[in-house]
């Protein structure tokens, strides 16, 4: 709306004080797109150029022409408004994902601690698919929410599942290299320890500087351990190691999105 009442007042400086020629028009809109822009209002550009357009063709600035312009715009707006009002709320449906993805993050890490305490395990992996599944149809249905409702500049949903994505990225790189330790060593014990911690508290909130401070703690345990004695505890250590410090990235990610605000109860 504010874009287009500014269009108006450039349309009639421009072609009533100069002409309306083709120059003019281009001069015009050179300076018209750099103040929508200053004034955060350039979503409206393309019916601002309609509007331009109008007074362009029409050739003269008449009080007809304005009411005929506003007229449009109130039923242009009127019409957005009104579908925004019955478009159906999907934030339980974004709200679902969210937890799904949550909870296979868990299951994810949790396999991995019995895995590192057991030496073996019947986990067969599913769970990333389906986390990858699940994202995409998450971000899908955010990215939806964004085009429905022409008054959001963003969507914190579709931000999170965008960081829980490039977390996955991570988790899908050292996996096969932490499921395949030729054997199990002292800093086994304490990689599934951290695990075991984190994957109790996947939630949407930011504690992940809390969980950066334990890994530092890991860190210094591992420090405290003997060198390895043979080759396979060599590759098991270096491949513990490598696991922790892309730890630091996956906590990193998480670090650095704000939280997102979600009621306390889950959806069933």
């Amino acid at each position: 709306m504010v874009a287009s009442i500014v269009a108006m007042v450039f349309a009639f400086m421009s072609f009533e004080l100069f002409s309306y020629q083709p120059l003019t028009l281009a001069g015009m809109l050179l300076l018209f797109i750099p103040t929508i822009v200053s004034l955060r209002v350039a979503d409206g550009f393309i019916s601002s150029v309609v509007i331009i357009m109008h007074i362009y063709a029409a050739k003269s600035f008449s009080m007809a022409l304005v009411y005929n312009e506003l007229a449009l715009m109130a039923i242009g707006y009127g019409t957005g408004i009104a579908i925004n009002m019955y478009m159906p709320d999907i934030q339980k449906e974004l709200n679902y994902y969210r937890v799904k993805i949550e909870e296979l993050y868990s299951k994810i890490f949790l396999e991995i601690a019995s895995y590192l305490r057991q030496g073996d395990t019947l986990w067969d992996g599913h769970e990333i698919i389906e986390a990858i599944r699940t994202l995409n149809d998450a971000k899908s249905l955010a990215f939806k929410d964004v085009e429905n409702h022409f008054t959001r500049r963003k969507n914190d949903y579709y931000m999170y599942f965008d960081m829980r994505e490039r977390q996955l990225e991570i988790i899908e790189r050292v996996l096969p290299k932490i499921t395949t330790l030729p054997v199990i060593v002292q800093e086994a014990e304490i990689v599934a320890d951290f695990l075991q911690d984190l994957g109790g508290h996947i939630h949407s909130g930011n504690t992940a500087s809390h969980y950066r401070e334990k890994l530092e703690q890991v860190k210094h345990d591992f420090s405290q351990l003997p060198l390895p004695q043979n080759h396979e505890q060599f590759i098991a250590q270096a491949a513990l190691y490598q696991f922790i410090e892309e730890m630091d990235r996956y906590l990193e990610i998480k670090q650095s999105f704000k939280g997102l605000k979600v009621k306390k109860e889950r959806p069933q």
